[in-house]
Parts: C-alpha cells; sequence; structure tokens
C-alpha cells in the first residue's frame, strides 16, 4: 500500500508540477483515512487531486454560467444544447449539468480542511497555504452552485460513511450557503502567507481569493439586498487585487495564446497541458469548427482553421451579438473569426464563426484543445470595479476607458465614456463586459446579476416575471439519490 501510495503522489506531482507523461489520474479512489493523510506529501498530493476535479467540472462551469444567454446558437453541423439556448430546462437535464460533480470538488477541500491541520509541515506557511486553497475551493464551488441552483446542501465534513444519517440532508436556504461561502473566504484570506502567485497561477491565491471575495460581495449586494456596505466590502476586495502583480496586456488577441498560459492579466485559471494526462478539453472543443466547410471560402479562413483535430463548431455567436462589435473594436477578431462563402462573382454570404480564443495547441500537425480554462483575470476585476463603483454613485469612467484604450487601440479616442446616468452607466458596462468576456463563461451570470435576463435574451422576454428562471432545476438524477430535496420551484 505504501508502494502504490507513492506511485500515485509522483502522478499527481507530475500533473501539477514537472513535465510527465501521465496517461490518467484519479487521485480521490486510493486516498483513505487509514493510509493517507500523515505527511506534507499526502497533503499535496490531495491538494492536486482537488485540481483535477475541479478541471472536471470546467465545462459544466461554462454551461452553467453563459449558454442561456443570448450568445450562442446551433451551429452549421447542428447543436446538442438546444434547451439551453432556448432556454427549455426540464429536470432531465440532457444538457445541462447536475450538481453532483460539484459536491465531489466541496468533498476533496473538506478533506483537505480536517486532515491537514493535524499534519506536520516543513514550514506552518507552506500548511496554512494548503488550508487557504482548499477554503478558496469550497468558497468558489459553493457560490457556483447557489447562482446556479439557489438553495444548496451544506456539507462542511467529508462524506466518509454511507450512514444515511450523515449522507441525506436538505438543502439550506441560500443566505445560509453565503453565509459559508463569506466565511470560508476570510478563512482563506487569513491563511495565505503571502501575496504571490503558483507558477502559471492555476491555483488559489491571495489576488485570486480576494477577486472572488469582490465578486460575491457584488452579488450579493446586488441579488440579497447587501446593498453600500456589500458594494464597499467588494470594491475595497479589488483595491487588494490591484497590489498583486497583475496588469493588463498590451494586446488582447495575446491573451489566450496557449504559449501565454499563466500572464500577468491572469488571476485564476483551470490548467491544461500537453502530456498531463487531460484529454481534450471538451469545452473548447465545441466552438472550432472543423475542415467540413464549403470550398468557397478565403484563404484566411482556410489558414485559419487548418489543422483540425476533430473541433466541432456546435455552438455559434449570434447575429445579435457579432453586429455589437465595431470593426475597429480589436476584441472582434480576437475572440471570433466570421466566415464567409462566396460565390462565382465573388458575393460574400455569412456561413459562420470560428472562435479565436481556446483554440489550443497545434503539434505534429494536430490541434489539441488544451487551452486554459480562464477563471478570474484583471479585465474582468476592472470591470467589476467599474460596476461597484456605479452602484456606490461614483464615476465608474476611469475603469470602463482603461478597457476600451486596450481594446481600441488608435481609435480609442473615439470610444472615450463619460459618465452618466446610473442606469446609463450600468448599461455600458454589461456592454463592456460582453465585449471583454465573451466565450469565458461569464454572460449569463451577468445578466441575472444586471437584472436584465429577460430584457436582452430573446426567448425569455415573453416571459418576464417567471423569476423561477433564473436558476436551473434540480436533476432528477440527484433527486432520486437525495429524498430530502425538492425540485426548484417552477420546474416539474
Amino acid at each position: 500500500m505504501k508502494k502504490l501510495r507513492t506511485i500515485l503522489l509522483i502522478l499527481l506531482v507530475c500533473l501539477f508540477g514537472a513535465s510527465c507523461d501521465v496517461l490518467d489520474v484519479s487521485p480521490t479512489s486510493v486516498i483513505t483515512t487509514s493510509s493517507f493523510w500523515k505527511t506534507q506529501n499526502d497533503a499535496e498530493g490531495a491538494l492536486n487531486g482537488m485540481y483535477v476535479n475541479l478541471r472536471n467540472i470546467s465545462g459544466a462551469i461554462y454551461t452553467v454560467g453563459e449558454q442561456r444567454s443570448e450568445v450562442f446558437e446551433g451551429g452549421v453541423y447542428g447543436s446538442g444544447r438546444n434547451d439551453l439556448f432556448l432556454n427549455e430546462l426540464s429536470g432531465d437535464q440532457p444538457n445541462h449539468p447536475d450538481w453532483s460533480a460539484f459536491y465531489t470538488v466541496i468533498n476533496s477541500a473538506n478533506l483537505i480542511i480536517k486532515y491537514v491541520p493535524g499534519i506536520t509541515f516543513k514550514t506552518e506557511a507552506a500548511k496554512n497555504n494548503v488550508l487557504a486553497q482548499a477554503y478558496a475551493m469550497r468558497a468558489y464551488t459553493y457560490f457556483v452552485m447557489t447562482k446556479t441552483w439557489g438553495d444548496l446542501i451544506i456539507r462542511t465534513e467529508p462524506t466518509e460513511s454511507s450512514n444515511a444519517e450523515i449522507t441525506i440532508k436538505e438543502r439550506a436556504p441560500q443566505a445560509e450557503i453565503f453565509t459559508l461561502i463569506k466565511s470560508d473566504i476570510e478563512q482563506a484570506l487569513s491563511l495565505f502567507p503571502d501575496n504571490t502567485f503558483a507558477t502559471g497561477r492555476s491555483k488559489w491565491s491571495r489576488a485570486a481569493a480576494n477577486t472572488l471575495k469582490a465578486d460575491v460581495f457584488l452579488w450579493t449586494g446586488k441579488k440579497l439586498n447587501g446593498g453600500q456596505a456589500d458594494f464597499t466590502t467588494a470594491l475595497n476586495a479589488v483595491a487588494e487585487v490591484e497590489k498583486a502583480d497583475v496588469s493588463l496586456l498590451p494586446k488582447f488577441s495575446d491573451l489566450f495564446e496557449y504559449a501565454n498560459k499563466g500572464n500577468k492579466e491572469t488571476i485564476m485559471t483551470i490548467r491544461y497541458q500537453d502530456l498531463d494526462g487531460a484529454a481534450n478539453n471538451q469545452f473548447w472543443l465545441h466552438w472550432i469548427i472543423d475542415s467540413a466547410v464549403p470550398a468557397n471560402i478565403d484563404a484566411e479562413t482556410k489558414a485559419l482553421i487548418q489543422p483540425v483535430g476533430g473541433g466541432q463548431g456546435l455552438l455559434v455567436l449570434t447575429s445579435l451579438v457579432r453586429n455589437q462589435f465595431t470593426e475597429d473594436d480589436t476584441r472582434k477578431k480576437g475572440s471570433f473569426h466570421e466566415i464567409f462563402t462566396y460565390d462565382a462573382a465573388g458575393k460574400p454570404t455569412f456561413y459562420s464563426t470560428l472562435a479565436m480564443k481556446g483554440r489550443g495547441l497545434l503539434t505534429g500537425g494536430t490541434r489539441l484543445f488544451l487551452s486554459d480554462i480562464v477563471l478570474y483575470r484583471y479585465a474582468d476585476v476592472i470591470l467589476m470595479k467599474a460596476e461597484i463603483k456605479n452602484a456606490l454613485g461614483q464615476n465608474p469612467a476611469e475603469e470602463i476607458n482603461k478597457v476600451r484604450e486596450r481594446a481600441y487601440t488608435t481609435n480609442y479616442s473615439k470610444h472615450i465614456f463619460v459618465n452618466g446616468t446610473k442606469e446609463a452607466n450600468d448599461e455600458a458596462i454589461l456592454k463592456e463586459r460582453l465585449f471583454e468576456l465573451v466565450y469565458e463563461g461569464k454572460r449569463w451570470w451577468d445578466l441575472v446579476r444586471f437584472g436584465k435576463a429577460f430584457d436582452l435574451v430573446p426567448n425569455l422576454r415573453s416571459r418576464k416575471g417567471q423569476d423561477y428562471l433564473l436558476l436551473f432545476p434540480i436533476a432528477n438524477t440527484v433527486l432520486s439519490l437525495e429524498p430530502k430535496v425538492k425540485q426548484n420551484p417552477g420546474y416539474k
């Protein structure tokens, strides 16, 4: 058993440390209380396993965060996700996730929080750093979940028994979920030993925890009547993020280059690398159109598509979104490429879009969809700050213009933002977030937080007032396993 444990730990270190050939990693399957939680290496191996579990929900995070918005529609090869685009959801949930995998991440964090305090580390700072990451992970996961499903089962102890008295619980009110989230964030911030980032910026850090704090308090300020107090806390958290080693990259199109992972704009990512045992990231795979396109396209488009690597092209931007970008906005070409076909006379006809974010790695003539998923980056924080300042009655122009200056480069003078009414400012900030963060899993939550989902999503306009639609239904597979959990109101 000791030898098996050692092999497992080597695999985990390879996954998040030096480059190794790892075919598959399933760390939590062999972690037991009797044989594992003994050394610092055990704790660090469990920590890496927690991040593997986060990677397992990466696609789900994006599904619940963006695909119900006005951004996407089915591509030229069809789509298996029309229930999301059309907002026709049910407990049968063929194309949206249940919460089981999210609780796996939480359980990984709970194990660390329970057992690491009893382990001797080389330094107390190293121990605190591991614990801080676990608290931040639990807070983030519950935050994603409560925005998605509302009330949740609170699990702060690891599930180590099949005893029904332990495992079968009712959901707690959302207010209690946010109390736990905020407490976990404070715990994390008290434990991080410094303000540095791990290599690659794919592990929780003090700056990432402060970004999460700003995000959480902005949400509760708007959605849970937290008001001015919560907005002030969010603004203070942003100020802490600004003390870290973060800055906007000069060129927007450089953000998602595979060779540019972990850049200074990055705050928290889900890491993907060649030869680390990860399969192609199925989330990015959906955006990239494959080679089965008409022959009558231009040479530039052909060059962008090749080599292929099996892209599916299932999700493409709607014309409603595409047409809002101006040609002098570098975020347009940095986010998507419009594909046109041409007739014999050279007349163009729009065909589809090709995502320019998340294009992965070209190796041996094959495209591997291994771009990192960026959970937080500095431009997002700047626009959060604009939103917070506007909510506090302050002028958000400096923050909006900071983002626009990079976006419009030499044409920036034509797009300088001037402070207006609070309502007009909010409208501008929400649109700026669309331009900046499209494809990044933010849009649905932005629409909900700004209270604009029923105004800006075409298929929801006729359903205004049916606020239950702002949450996802609980999957019937979950209901079958959780007898004390009831379906969200409004869903059958």
